[in-house]
């Protein structure tokens, strides 16, 4: 199974705020069948304990080190709000790359997301594309 397919991703979403964009970003993850629903609450306690904001309109939503358990298999979602929604402290998010790594795969995929987005206009990009193929493309050298 692909970490990252069509029904991963959600093209101008419209959040108001962060709790909202992680469990969006997490129930995808849930209904394509990456993990148990026990994971979005993981997200949420993760995102407590330090930003998952990277920079350049990013954030990289995952569970805690204990949600383990709750991963089936690795997966991505990746939520797109064109509009941008705090994550506090004036960090403004335009996407969110949510993941689940089975067995230590996700420090992995985290590096190659953030090779592909440390530069601004794929994030940019990322932001402005009109399809799930777009973000498919730019994202591939994750997949």
């Amino acid at each position: 199974m692909s970490i990252l397919k069509k029904e991963n991703i959600i093209l101008n979403s419209n959040v108001s705020e962060k709790t909202e964009a992680i469990k969006l970003a997490g129930q995808i993850l849930v209904d394509q069948g990456y993990v148990s629903a026990d994971y979005i609450p993981a997200m949420l306690q993760r995102e407590e304990l330090s930003s998952t904001y990277m920079g350049n309109f990013l954030a990289i939503p995952h569970g805690t080190d204990e949600a383990k358990a709750a991963v089936l298999q690795s997966g991505l979602s990746v939520v797109q709000v064109p509009n941008g929604v705090d994550f506090g402290d004036g960090n403004i998010v335009k996407l969110l790359v949510g993941i689940a790594g089975k067995d230590g795969e996700h420090l992995e995929i985290l590096s190659q997301i953030a090779i592909v987005c440390s530069e601004e206009e794929n994030v940019e990009k990322l932001v402005q594309a009109k399809s799930e193929e777009e973000i498919i493309s730019i994202l591939s050298e994750v997949n």
